[in-house]
């Protein structure tokens, strides 16, 4: 705009009352000369007067391409538009700050390159990087830009940073509160009191979490609500703030008034829609009972799920509470708006990459056409979860009209593969390789392949399974394995091969029956002197049996459960035919439950019991009796070593065995999906009672890799006896928790 006025003085004259007959721009490189003539209103014709050509330089300059913009008059009605175009932004580089920091700044600044330069964008990029940094507890971030011309047309733009200091809060102080602490609150609140230690994990590091801050006073009100302070008025957080050594005091302004129990229960519903007396009997809060707000809204929960599961999707519950302030009495009606009944449209499939629409399909119980129902959601849900293919799952309906919806499930896929490799030297053996591949969700068809190979100087073994666990997309299941093993047992060594054979069918959504087949011949040798050689045969013997089952799975999830049970019951039955007789029992369970509902913490307990019964039918080899210890039975013992032994120290192994954990287990490191366990483990096992125990306890760490669960062990024997051998260290890959 600089020559403007010159604009004026040197062509006002020559314009005055002239008719236009040409329009040149000179200078353009991002706009074309069409949309400059669009952006000027001027046509061959019009008569050219100073107030045109002014509105028309202000409005080229107004499209920020532009430094500078001036007229030339080239005569006889003649107009050059004179621009020099705003330098682009070339490069745009960070600096002062940690590279992992670059890539959200890069974000946050709104400035990019190959951008036209503006020095006001460039300007609003600083404070938007400060903010960032406030946001993160950063205060009094100094945030310099400069740029560097490369040519005539391009520049380099740089953000210098200086990133604040945190500030630490020492002390939340609640005034006012008599009858919660702030230990308390402490756990609902984002901005907590610094503690010793706080660069300890665990430790509350005291650090300001603005963002939060507006949100705190709503989450310590209803920490009063969950314990019946319905009264309870809760201030806006003052800070005082001492930026001389980054301290702060928090304090909040409470009134918490007297706690209420529930008084009358109702809910406000069309008739016969539910059994309402037997939904209030499953209710969490019932009448005597100190009120408790996450308690309403899980009873909210129960009742939108029993009215969803009529096909009313969006159903609508109001709590209305109508407290008695004299008697201190909470007295609740639910409100119950039903809505239309509503039906399932479309089943939408989103996020596979890798895994077929159609197997993600079959896990969902619902269908085009179908009525809605709220637990059928639920169950498919866990249902996929459970197939392991997938890290989450989340379903929503999209509402498409007044009685139908699209249910959109989105998933995020797992890595479903796992290799593992392994090289040792033995000095009877030589060198000892081994290696693994194996995927449950073979180029996302569902089905399950493994091959495991070990090869020595004096043996070959492996094995090769293929299953499928819905042949055809049907209730049925099908699979097999062939096998060659050499297991070097304490007292003996043992050779096998053969094959089995399964199929299996889905009785209902977490029920399931199985019939295998087992063909396999055996060889003992290397028996220990400490063994009887009259009680073990040593020529090759063939084992035939079948295995009858029944499973049973309601778990959330396939690697890391946080509800529900998985059990089964399985029976071999060996001596149809071959040389080997016998009837092996296995029982399992496992329960899982998670508190974060009721604590708001992710604490999982798991309780897991097996138990064991074989009897000899006429001939029990020793490798198919009972034993206990390592990481699926006693941890803190090595692997097999837990039975009954003779005089020698022998392990003879034995016929029956009861063995159950219970675990407790807690987020490390959520970000890498990294978690912490201690566990108890009790067992007993013996020949024709359950006289030998044993115990152990440890910690463990569990992470879910991106090549797949990986446990660590660390344990230590209880109840343990002279002659036992005990393992302080395992580790599993694949397994479930």
């Amino acid at each position: 705009m600089k020559k403007l006025l010159a604009l004026f003085l040197m062509v006002a004259t020559s314009l005055y009352s002239a008719t236009l007959k040409s329009i040149k721009f000179d200078g353009l490189v991002h706009l074309s000369s069409e949309v400059a003539r669009e952006m000027v209103d001027m046509s061959i014709g019009d008569t050219l007067d100073m107030e045109k050509i002014d509105k028309a330089v202000k409005t080229l300059y107004r499209q920020n391409y532009f430094k500078d913009v001036w007229v030339e008059d080239a005569g006889e009605g003649n107009l050059v538009f004179h621009v020099k175009e705003k330098s682009v932004i070339a490069k745009v580089e960070f600096s002062g700050i940690s590279d992992s920091d670059k890539e959200d700044i890069a974000g946050v600044a709104g400035v990019k390159k190959g951008e036209i330069y503006d020095a006001d964008k460039s300007d609003s990029g600083k404070t938007k990087i400060i903010k960032f940094f406030e946001d993160k507890g950063y205060f009094d971030t100094v945030v310099e830009a400069s740029t560097t011309d490369l040519n005539d047309k391009s520049l380099a733009l740089e953000y210098l940073i200086n990133r604040g200091e945190n500030i630490i809060i020492n002390d939340v102080s609640l005034c006012g509160a008599k009858k919660l602490k702030y230990s308390d609150v402490e756990p609902t609140i984002a901005n907590k009191s610094e503690e010793m230690f706080s660069w300890m994990w665990g430790f509350n590091d005291g650090k300001l979490r603005l963002t939060d801050l507006e949100y705190d006073s709503h989450r310590i009100r209803d920490v009063y609500m969950q314990n019946g302070y319905l009264d309870a008025k809760v201030s806006a957080p003052f800070l005082k703030t001492y930026l001389d050594s980054y301290k702060a005091q928090l304090t909040y302004n409470v009134q918490e008034g007297e706690q209420y129990v529930v008084g009358a229960i109702e809910i406000d519903i069309p008739e016969n829609m539910i059994d309402v007396a037997k939904t209030i009997e499953e209710m969490n809060l019932q009448s005597g009972k100190v009120f408790n707000i996450s308690r309403l809204r899980k009873d909210i929960n129960i009742i939108e799920t029993k009215v969803a599961d009529l096909g009313y999707a969006f159903v609508k519950i109001t709590p209305d509470i109508k407290n008695d302030s004299a008697k201190h009495i909470a007295n609740i009606t639910y409100k119950v708006i039903p809505g239309e009944k509503v039906y399932i449209n479309n089943v939408r499939i989103a996020g596979n990459s890798r895994t077929i629409d159609r197997i993600i399909r079959r896990e969902v119980f619902l269908a085009n056409g179908d009525l809605y129902k709220r637990t059928d959601i639920i169950d498919s849900k866990s249902s996929l979860k459970r197939t392991g293919y997938f890290e989450d799952v989340e379903i929503k309906e999209e509402r498409i009209g007044q009685n139908s919806v699209d249910i959109v499930v989105t998933v995020e896929e797992a890595s479903t593969g796992a290799i593992s490799g392994g090289v040792g030297y033995g000095s009877s053996d030589g060198l000892l390789l081994n290696a693994s591949i194996a995927d449950s969700n073979i180029f996302g068809s569902g089905m399950r392949a493994s091959i495991d190979a070990e090869r020595s100087d004096k043996e070959l073994s492996g094995a090769i399974s293929l299953s499928n666990p819905r042949v055809f997309d049907s209730a049925y299941s099908l699979g097999g394995r062939i096998y060659q093993t050499n297991y070097d047992y304490y007292d003996y060594e043992e050779k096998n091969k053969g094959f089995n054979v399964f199929t299996g069918r889905k009785l209902t959504r977490t029920l399931k029956a199985n019939l295998g087949y087992i063909l396999e011949t055996s060889r003992l040798s290397d028996l220990s002197s400490t063994i009887d050689p009259s009680l073990y045969r040593t020529d090759e013997t063939i084992k035939s049996s079948i295995v009858p089952g029944v499973s049973y799975d309601s778990t959330d999830d396939f690697y890391l459960p946080r509800q529900g049970i998985r059990a089964s019951v399985s029976s071999e039955f060996a001596g149809i035919g071959g040389d080997e007789e016998f009837l092996s029992n296995i029982a399992r369970f496992n329960t899982y439950y998670g508190l974060n509902d009721l604590i708001d913490y992710d604490l999982i307990i798991r309780y897991k019991a097996q138990a064991r019964y074989v009897l000899d039918n006429g001939y029990l080899p020793i490798s198919e009796k009972v034993y206990m210890g390592g990481v699926k039975s006693i941890r803190g013992y090595d692997s097999s070593s837990i039975s009954p032994k003779n005089s020698s120290g022998a392990l003879l192994g034995g016929t029956m065995m009861f063995a159950n954990s219970i675990e407790a287990s807690f987020p490390l490191l959520q970000r890498l999906k990294m978690r912490g366990t201690v566990f108890l483990d009790y067992g007993m096992i013996g020949e024709d009672d359950l006289s030998i125990k044993r115990g152990g306890t440890g910690v463990a760490l569990e992470w879910i890799s991106p090549l797949g669960p990986i446990g660590l062990i660390f344990a230590k024997p209880l109840m343990k006896e002279s002659n036992d051998r005990t393992s302080s260290f395992e580790f599993t890959i694949g397994q479930q928790f």
